[in-house]
């Protein structure tokens, strides 16, 4: 089975001027313009390519690498608009179709938005929405707190940031543990807070716990090192400088300069920290 929107491991059937044809099994042959063909690629090579649509609706290889692939969230900018919706740069010749219908609000040329990608199950077509609730797992999550995760900043809300949560769940990174600057789109690693009895997920941007503190310590001891063994902040410093300049709370700034000191590592001073 082609598995459309995705990456499959094809064989060279045969060489034509304008490409290669590709054993597609009950698709049949599936051509691969000659653009994307490695050179030295000859009839019995396997080959890893990505199957999507052509302008005729039929499937097609390539070797470039889109953005995403079906089943995915994706932050996606919007290359055109016509009288049925809008076409999303997702990496590949052919644009990425979001029909209005599949809009919270009528998607503009030039802005981005966080999509899901999918096969419509009535065209069979490759399609993007942004009505992504609708795509999220539906089985509970199993999560240990503290486990790490990878993380799609989803939109800013008056609690913080909601995230979409290894391509899977929702999530929310609450306001106040925030230590760094989160824009709609991008990608970065969490880890895991809370998961609550309805399924419901907080997630913070650091570890957790002991480990947060140790590895704060690492960071902090590195920034000594590389600024001639000084730093201006101490424990009487205001969160909003160490937040700035770290991006860790306060609390946890504390606790990493009393790990240090307890190792004689650092002295503390009326100006700061002192490596020794």
């Amino acid at each position: 089975m082609i598995k459309l929107g995705d990456y499959n491991k094809m064989t060279v059937v045969k060489e034509v001027d304008f490409g290669i044809y590709l054993d597609g099994g009950d698709e049949g042959e599936i051509l691969m313009p000659k653009r994307y063909v490695p050179e030295g690629t000859k009839p019995g090579d396997e080959l890893n390519v990505f199957i999507y649509l052509d302008q005729d609706e039929r499937p097609v290889a390539t070797t470039e690498t889109p953005l995403c692939k079906v089943g995915d969230f994706a932050y996606l900018e919007v290359s055109w608009v016509n009288e049925y919706g809008a076409f999303l740069n997702w990496g590949l010749m052919k644009d990425l179709f979001c029909p209005f219908r599949e809009q919270k609000k009528r998607m503009q040329k030039g802005e981005s938005y966080i999509v899901h990608v999918h096969i419509d199950p009535e065209s069979y077509r490759i399609v993007a929405s942004a009505k992504v609730e609708k795509y999220f797992a539906e089985r509970h999550p199993f999560y240990n707190h503290g486990q790490e995760v990878d993380l799609l900043v989803w939109q800013k809300t008056e609690m913080g940031f909601k995230v979409i949560i290894d391509n899977c769940y929702p999530g929310l990174v609450y306001e106040g543990q925030v230590f760094r600057y989160l824009h709609t789109g991008d990608r970065v690693k969490g880890y895991i807070g809370t998961v609550r009895p309805d399924g419901k997920i907080d997630v913070t941007l650091q570890p957790t716990g002991r480990q947060q503190t140790l590895d704060f310590a690492d960071t902090l001891l590195q920034y000594l090192k590389e600024h001639g063994g000084k730093c201006d902040l101490g424990d009487k410093s205001d969160a909003e400088d160490i937040k700035r300049r770290f991006q860790v709370s306060k609390k946890v700034f504390k606790r990493a300069v009393g790990d240090l000191y307890r190792q004689r590592l650092i002295s503390i001073t009326p100006d700061g920290l002192t490596l020794n």
